[in-house]
């Protein structure tokens, strides 16, 4: 089977040493480290924080999406959760610009990549594992024991497997769905170039929105828990 046309195998050594979907995930990197900077000038830049620009700007939608991670957090963990939204909007941003990057023909999503999402899977299990250890002490390994002493060493043996296996779900999740949409649009492109891959592309933009919405969601949830008093 002929593989399918990428921008990527345009690169010259030794730069496509770099596996496909991890160049992208640093290109998608950059890209949100841009915007961030840009976000950033653009506050600092202006006469009045608390009015927004005129029409579309990189402010205007970078405001956007902070209210809706901001709106997001508040909803599950309420107020306190504020100071985590540096991490649900990295993620959130980062799913949501490599989704549509899978868009762009010729280009290959880095979250179609088991590996890739992995790699971000981690990121949240240290991540609210750390925030539970700091906002409960050592208290926060009691959950890992239930209720009764005489069964903790099977709650312990349980409760290891349901922490582990949070990572990989959130990494199988992402990668089955995105994997999915990308075939499905390729194919599709391919047969016709008229009218249903425009209706495709519709569908791949909120499967897209959805996804990244889903691995943040899941992720402020186990924030959530961990950093509960009620364990």
């Amino acid at each position: 089977m002929e593989h399918p046309f990428t921008w990527y195998s345009l690169l010259p050594y030794p730069i496509n040493l770099v596996p496909e979907p991890n160049f992208t995930a640093i290109v998608v990197a950059l890209v949100v480290i841009g915007l961030a900077l840009a976000f950033r000038a653009a506050l600092r830049t202006s006469k009045d924080a608390a009015i927004p620009d005129e029409g579309t700007t990189v402010r205007n939608v970078m405001e956007m999406l902070v209210e809706i991670v901001v709106g997001l957090s508040d909803s599950i963990i309420g107020k306190k959760g504020r100071r985590y939204v540096p991490l649900f909007g990295t993620l959130f941003l980062f799913i949501l610009i490599g989704n549509f990057f899978g868009l762009i023909p010729g280009v290959t999503p880095p979250t179609s990549s088991f590996f890739v999402n992995l790699g971000m899977g981690l990121v949240v299990f240290i991540a609210y594992n750390y925030y539970g250890v700091r906002a409960n002490g050592a208290h926060y390994f009691k959950q890992f024991m239930g209720p009764m002493i005489l069964l903790a060493p099977l709650f312990i043996l349980i409760e290891f497997f349901s922490h582990i296996f949070r990572p990989i779900s959130l990494s199988i999740r992402l990668f089955g769905n995105m994997f999915g949409d990308h075939l499905v649009l390729e194919i599709f492109s391919n047969l016709t170039k008229l009218v249903i891959p425009v209706a495709f592309y519709i569908l791949g933009s909120l499967v897209s929105l959805i996804q990244a919405a889903v691995f943040t969601i899941l992720t402020v949830i186990y924030v959530a828990m961990a950093i509960s008093h009620e364990h």
